[in-house]
């Protein structure tokens, strides 16, 4: 007789983006050759800094437990970043590290969620992000955004969706599907709201066409702020991210994070002193890439029959309209992925407003953008 299961499990709907790139390990190990668009991971290597530091951690012992809330030099290192970054005095006893951001997303819903509380959202939306919310005991509140406007968060809809059991609002600037990019009127609106505010900001830096990321410290100090080294510094398996969090909520963060993580690996750590004391040009050269990329891809999907009302601001994802193809977004994803050989996320995992779209990542190469590109405008006809 199988294991009765916790509910919170059974609510937990598969990330879609995953369940389409290990199918196409699955092919790979069959010899087939995929081109990947479906992931959010940038082809570029880590700052050799990184590495470096890395290897000289581990020859060095450094290969033990730390501080639960982190070492206290990258703690530093990430107060001096911030304040670089948006001007923004943060006391480096407000920063929680964890191995990875989703760690720190969930360290940060476990403490403002509970049993029926209820969060805000935009939709489209992260998938991971009603996950989170659903295994803290919480119901997520999805409220739609237009393309036309943006994917701008509306102030008035975000009011209207509150209720006596709201505990927090989650803003994504730059967003992941859709690239959107919140203003500061729009946080500012938010903050006014009176609710928590998390606020993921992985994707800062990563901006195009003039656009500038507000933090929601700029704004409020009661913010909860997530943010890490996986996409700014093309650092995912370091697995290496942190929250900024209130004073007040320091404690109990730090309990859980003893509890459930102990620390960050140690060496890792040190990967991300290394990293913020000597970025380089790094970040300017991705940036330049992405740039060429983003533009090659939007030319080359809208090419095709795609339809894209507005191009991202930031991150590097296009999130297209394919109904042109199908409305189903998870059938027209794997039937790309099998016939094209080329990787794409369905829109369903991004939300309801999500289907009938595709988010293609321009995290790969110009070739492989120009193959890719190739490969669907023999497929796509098929399709219609």
């Amino acid at each position: 007789m199988p294991p009765k299961l916790a509910r919170r499990t059974t609510e937990m709907r598969p990330f879609l983006a995953m369940e389409v790139m290990e199918r196409a390990f699955e092919m790979e190990r069959a010899g087939e050759n995929v081109i990947h668009l479906e992931i959010g991971e940038p082809d570029f290597p880590a700052h050799p800094a990184a590495a470096n530091a890395c290897i000289h951690a581990i020859e060095s012992g450094e290969t033990h437990y730390t501080d639960s809330r982190g070492l206290s030099a990258l703690r530093e290192a990430i107060a001096d970043d911030h304040r670089r970054r948006f001007g923004v005095d943060v006391e480096p006893e407000r920063i929680i590290v964890s191995n990875g951001t989703s760690p720190a997303m969930l360290l940060v819903f476990s403490l403002l969620v509970g049993e029926g509380d209820e969060v805000v959202l935009a939709t489209p939306h992260y998938p991971c992000y009603p996950n989170f919310i659903r295994m803290s005991g919480g119901v997520p509140v999805l409220v739609p955004t237009d393309p036309a406007a943006g994917y701008a968060m509306d102030v008035e809809a975000v009011r209207r969706a509150l209720t006596p059991r709201t505990r927090a609002i989650v803003v994504s600037s730059p967003a992941n599907p859709t690239g959107a990019v919140q203003s500061e009127e729009t946080l500012r609106g938010l903050a006014s709201l009176g609710i928590p505010i998390i606020s993921d900001e992985i994707y800062d830096g990563l901006l195009y066409d003039g656009a500038k990321v507000t933090s929601a410290l700029q704004i409020s100090d009661d913010a909860y702020v997530l943010d890490g080294f996986s996409k700014r510094y093309a650092m995912t398996g370091y697995r290496l991210g942190y929250a900024i969090v209130p004073l007040e909520s320091v404690r109990a963060i730090q309990v859980m994070q003893q509890n459930l993580f102990i620390s960050a690996n140690c060496f890792v750590q040190h990967a991300g002193v290394a990293v913020l004391r000597d970025q380089g040009d790094a970040l300017e050269e991705m940036l330049a890439a992405y740039t060429r990329r983003r533009r090659l891809l939007i030319d080359g999907l809208r090419e095709l029959g795609f339809r894209l009302p507005v191009e991202p601001k930031g991150a590097f994802y296009v999130f297209a309209d394919a109904r042109a193809f199908d409305s189903d977004s998870l059938r027209l994803a794997f039937a790309l992925l099998e016939r094209a050989k080329v990787g794409t996320t369905p829109g369903i995992d991004f939300g309801e407003s999500g289907e009938g779209w595709l988010r293609f990542a321009y995290a790969n190469s110009e070739a492989a953008i120009e193959a890719a590109l190739e490969r669907l405008a023999a497929v796509l006809p098929t399709l219609r």
